[in-house]
């Protein structure tokens, strides 16, 4: 299978949001215990009043329709009707050149999945998420295509053999200062999610090749991102991506956690896709790495999203397998034990369960609820889900009548677009 090339990507392309809850938990102790099945753990108790009664119908009868869709055979034709249309020049379809349509699709489908293109805009999407009961936001900078090197930009300044390293230099420079405008919208104990491959052609290229580290200008840029998240007490997760990609980007990430996950701060964290049949070997690998070296480890699970351009082979072969795999890690981390045999003295470790399967979100929940309140040992663990596809598990575990754990937070995550890619 030959890897398919995501740079550059051309501008247009609808965004999609990640959004999130978490629960937190102090009990944190060395000590293992044996493993509680999940489905062992008492439920969480009944809320007060329905679920969804919070949401406003409009957004639910919205959801209704864009689930619907997604889950049908329609979505792929209602794809490729919007790529043409945000990629159309002609004046009556193109949303750059269209304000009705702009509207049409901005009022409909954009700021259904993104918090905004600009920063009034995404503090405005904070602020109502939050007077939903939301306590927090994970904010992904949504950019994904390179600006090119006009030569009459360059005034004649510039050898052709060197542009390419322009376009390069641009590239990460400007996924380093939206990062950081980025990381600016977000508060204490917030997430910033990070794509590699945003950095642009430099890194798409290291990561394709497997390098150990990225290239220098990106680490410089990666550092100086960690190093502002730090400051402002917030967090960061790098977002798994292709297979292709996907050793290095863990490399890269094991670094940093290396670098910045010291005595007990848990800045960053790796994305684990567990759809991967290789996924639980990955986690027992971070795991001892962790231990062995002394950092702390931070985790967001994910079933995965590149089941379309992956190997194939590499992934469970059924979704039911993949369920229970992502159980299996989740009820390992929850009770502190490591998912394969041959595992030493387990790390000092945070979770994030991102799941849109709400038996998963009900079991986690459960389990680690169960584990707080017998004085078990566990870790702390968040739950999120994307903005325009959560569903009641999200608002059950965070509404006000809800007998919740202590610290429970309920954290939404949006991926923000540059006004200038899409419906300019």
């Amino acid at each position: 299978m030959q890897p398919q090339r995501i740079w550059p990507r051309r501008p247009g392309h609808l965004a999609y949001i990640v959004g999130s809850l978490p629960l937190r938990h102090a009990s944190t102790s060395s000590s293992t215990h044996p493993a509680t099945l999940l489905a062992a753990a008492p439920a969480p108790s009944s809320p007060r009043h329905a679920p969804l009664a919070v949401m406003p119908t409009r957004t639910l009868v919205k959801s209704l329709v864009f689930t619907s869709i997604m889950a049908s055979p329609l979505l792929q034709p209602c794809l490729s009707v919007m790529k043409y249309v945000v990629e159309s020049k002609s004046m009556l379809l193109s949303p750059a050149r269209n304000p009705l349509m702009n509207h049409l699709l901005r009022a409909t489908i954009y700021n259904h999945f993104c918090a905004g293109v600009n920063e009034n805009e995404v503090r405005s999407t904070v602020k109502y998420m939050k007077g939903l009961g939301f306590k927090g936001v994970i904010l992904g900078y949504g950019r994904e295509s390179v600006a090119k090197v006009d030569p009459d930009d360059l005034d004649g300044q510039v050898p052709q053999a060197n542009q390419q390293q322009v376009v390069e230099e641009r590239a990460i420079e400007e996924w380093k200062q939206g990062n950081l405008r980025t990381l600016k919208m977000i508060d204490e104990g917030d997430y910033l999610g990070i794509k590699f491959t945003g950095a642009g052609p430099a890194a798409v290229e290291a990561l394709r090749r497997g390098d150990p580290s990225p290239p220098p200008l990106i680490q410089q840029a990666i550092n100086e991102i960690c190093q502002a998240t730090a400051a402002q007490k917030s967090r960061l997760w790098i977002d798994a991506e292709q297979q292709v990609f996907q050793p290095a980007i863990d490399a890269w990430t094991i670094d940093l956690m290396r670098q910045f996950n010291r005595a007990g701060n848990v800045v960053v964290y790796n994305t684990i896709q567990a759809y991967l049949k290789a996924s639980t070997a990955n986690v027992q690998r971070h795991l001892t790495l962790a231990a062995n070296e002394g950092w702390s480890l931070g985790i967001k699970l994910v079933r995965g999203a590149y089941i379309a351009h992956d190997i194939r082979s590499r992934i469970h072969d059924t979704k039911p397998d993949t369920d229970r795999n992502y159980d299996h890690i989740v009820q390992s981390l929850l009770t502190r034990e490591f998912p394969l045999r041959g595992g030493s003295s387990f790390p000092d470790v945070r979770l994030f369960v991102a799941s849109h399967n709400a038996e998963t979100v009900r079991k986690a929940y459960a389990l680690s609820r169960h584990r707080r309140d017998n004085h078990l040992p566990t870790i702390p663990v968040e739950m999120g889900q994307l903005q325009g596809m959560a569903d009641e598990s999200l608002v059950v575990l965070g509404s006000p009548g809800h007998n919740s754990l202590d610290g429970l937070n309920v954290r939404l995550a949006d991926r923000m677009r540059r006004r200038d890619m899409v419906f300019a």
